[in-house]
């Protein structure tokens, strides 16, 4: 696998819970310490949350997670409509300092 963006915005209402569960999927691994997996994730001012996420192992360890799964299953009923998560790859064009 490679680097995958994913972009999605809440409702106002929803995005203080998204980010708790956001919060959480990162306490696992932080935790476990999987391999192959670096991640992170940026909410915006306008409630727009953006991961990033670099897996190199096969399957993604972060699917195993049980705040992952959690988080997963209603990231819908949080979401604006029409504004629902878009998993995008991506290939890094330039970095500075920031691990690649």
């Amino acid at each position: 696998m490679s680097a995958i963006v994913v972009r999605y915005q809440t409702r106002a209402a929803e995005a203080d819970l998204n980010q708790t569960l956001v919060e959480a999927v990162f306490e696992q691994p932080d935790a476990e310490q999987p391999d192959g997996v670096r991640y992170t994730c940026l909410r915006l001012a306008d409630d727009t949350f953006i991961h990033i996420a670099d897996i190199s192992n096969e399957p993604n360890p972060l699917s195993n997670l049980d705040t992952f799964v959690a988080f997963s299953s209603t990231i819908g009923e949080r979401c604006d409509p029409g504004n629902g998560p878009n998993p995008q790859p991506a290939t890094t064009v330039g970095n500075f300092q920031l691990p690649a």
